[in-house]
């Protein structure tokens, strides 16, 4: 990557495992020490990127399209699905069609995956539920809620172990989309901050490459990737290799371009962004 300013560029990492192949190479390919990695959740790294406390990293849909105009996004690098994504789920107690007028408690790390529940439920299944926000805890939620909106590590464990055991419905929100769309669901893209992008244009070009080379080895190599997660996390190696290389979708092309200008067209009348808002791409170096 050899990075040749005097402050490393400054980058998010989420901390959940549906990003963990996007960053595991990175050691392997020795771009890690070329980057400032900063870790949080989804939400909060959106907020950072663009109040300038990053310079590049993840952000999440929603608060990429409310911000299109101060970010460019790094081509063929999103996390998404084109089908079940097993960790953007509704866990419900009822049918979703029998939601009307009933607590739906919010998982509070995600906005976009919040505001696409709220879609499918309210045009696709003809629901008004009583939305609150929560801690994501599957448990704390549906103490007060008939359903849950889970994203990430916790919602992996509601759908995986939770619901199962209480007998719960769990309702796969990547599946939902692609039923009703035909379409792969961006939850998030990598961005630059535009100015930061017309001052390094170098900088970034290498970051990119630098995470697009640790996403390609660590695809090819998931057996180990999903082995050495395994050591640390609940789930076993084998769920977790499924997970990395069928449920998530690591690429950004036409289709995925295509699904997030159908999730505009539909959410952004109420969002803060226009229905047609255009995606704006980084050009080569």
């Amino acid at each position: 990557m050899n990075v040749t300013v005097a402050v490393r560029p400054r980058v998010g990492h989420i901390q959940f495992l549906n990003c963990l192949p996007l960053y595991w190479g990175l050691a392997r390919t020795g771009n890690l020490l070329d980057l400032d990695l900063s870790k949080d959740t989804p939400e909060k790294l959106s907020d950072q990127l663009v109040n300038g406390a990053l310079d590049i990293g993840p952000i999440t849909c929603v608060e990429y399209l409310r911000h299109a105009d101060r970010l460019v996004v790094l081509p063929d690098i999103a996390v998404g699905s084109d089908g079940p994504v097993m960790s953007c789920v509704i866990v419900s107690k009822l049918p979703l069609h029998e939601l009307d007028g009933k607590r739906v408690a919010l998982g509070s790390t995600s906005r976009t995956s919040v505001r696409l529940a709220r879609l499918l439920l309210e045009e696709r299944e003809g629901v008004r539920p009583e939305y609150f926000s929560s801690p994501p805890d599957l448990e704390l939620m549906l103490a007060d809620a008939d359903a849950a909106v889970l994203i990430g590590d916790p919602a992996l464990r509601a759908s995986l172990e939770q619901a199962p055991r209480q007998g719960l419905a769990v309702h796969d929100l990547g599946e939902m989309w692609k039923d009703w769309t035909g379409l792969p669901f961006v939850f998030a893209v990598w961005a630059a901050r535009r100015e930061y992008a017309e001052s390094h244009p170098e900088v970034v070009a290498a970051v990119h490459r630098a995470f697009l080379e640790s996403r390609d080895l660590s695809l090819t190599e998931a057996p180990l990737v999903a082995e050495q997660a395994a050591r640390w996390e609940e789930f076993d190696a084998p769920l977790l290799e499924r997970y990395f290389t069928e449920a998530l979708d690591f690429s950004l092309g036409e289709r995925q371009l295509a699904g997030i200008a159908e999730f505009a067209r539909r959410t952004g009348h109420d969002s803060g962004f226009a229905p047609d808002v255009q995606v704006t791409l980084l050009q080569p170096v």
